[in-house]
């Protein structure tokens, strides 16, 4: 189970220090660090962890990762439901880690939405139900694409990390405005269920299009991957 439980403390990572920053650190009066620096915060916890437990794990992180690296011939699927367990369990102890540090200050309220994720009157630009879902699933597409080709035996050894920590970092930086970014239903679930709500109400999408947009994406490079090798 070591494998396992590197991916609960990983994901706990990627949800702590990712949806820390939004909710402690990113309006934080006059030095806050706003969009650019949640979105490096999420590239920095892939970025460490993948370092740290990649060699335990493979660091996914993230149901929709350990799923496209199964249909992308990376992962067995007698693993795959712990690891989706773990990864959501891991998230849910973060947001509860995340709820206790944050309602030590006056004022905190979890209506301010606790980093949830949303579309419609939820969406930091009111981006709709439809811009939300075609948001994540390329988002999510594109990080599997990275994520395989980093990865790949062929690739130059030792990078990934960096390259998967700076896409996710991009993805922030494009996606943040729209949905607050999950292109991971651990993330999403980790903090949605503090809020419950209208966060519990929409969280559907931030499990089927990141699954969605995964699958694209390991198809997508499985298909490059056979042109490289013809």
């Amino acid at each position: 189970m070591r494998a396992q439980v590197a991916e609960f403390f990983g994901t706990f990572w990627l949800v702590l220090g990712g949806c820390g920053s939004a909710v402690l650190a990113a309006a934080f009066p006059e030095v806050g660090i706003g969009l650019l620096g949640v979105s490096l915060a999420f590239g920095l916890t892939v970025l460490t962890m993948a370092y740290a437990i990649g060699h335990i794990s493979g660091c996914h992180l993230n149901p929709a990762v350990t799923i496209g690296l199964w249909i992308g011939g990376r992962f067995g699927g007698d693993r795959l439901l712990s690891y989706i367990l773990a990864q959501v369990l891991g998230g849910i102890a973060a947001g509860g880690v995340l709820y206790l540090i944050a309602s030590g200050q006056p004022g905190f309220a979890l209506a301010d939405g606790f980093a949830s994720n949303g579309y419609g009157a939820h969406s930091p630009g009111g981006y709709s139900l439809t811009a939300a879902l075609l948001c994540e699933v390329v988002m999510t597409m594109m990080f599997l694409i990275v994520i395989l080709g980093a990865t790949d035996d062929r690739a130059p050894q030792g990078l990934a990390p960096i390259a998967i920590g700076l896409c996710l970092t991009l993805i922030h930086l494009i996606s943040i405005p729209v949905t607050n970014t999950s292109v991971n239903p651990a993330r999403s679930t980790g903090v949605a269920i503090y809020v419950g709500d209208w966060a519990v109400s929409q969280l559907w999408l931030f499990w089927l299009a990141p699954i969605l947009g995964a699958l694209l994406g390991a198809l997508v490079y499985r298909y490059l991957g056979q042109l490289s090798d013809d």
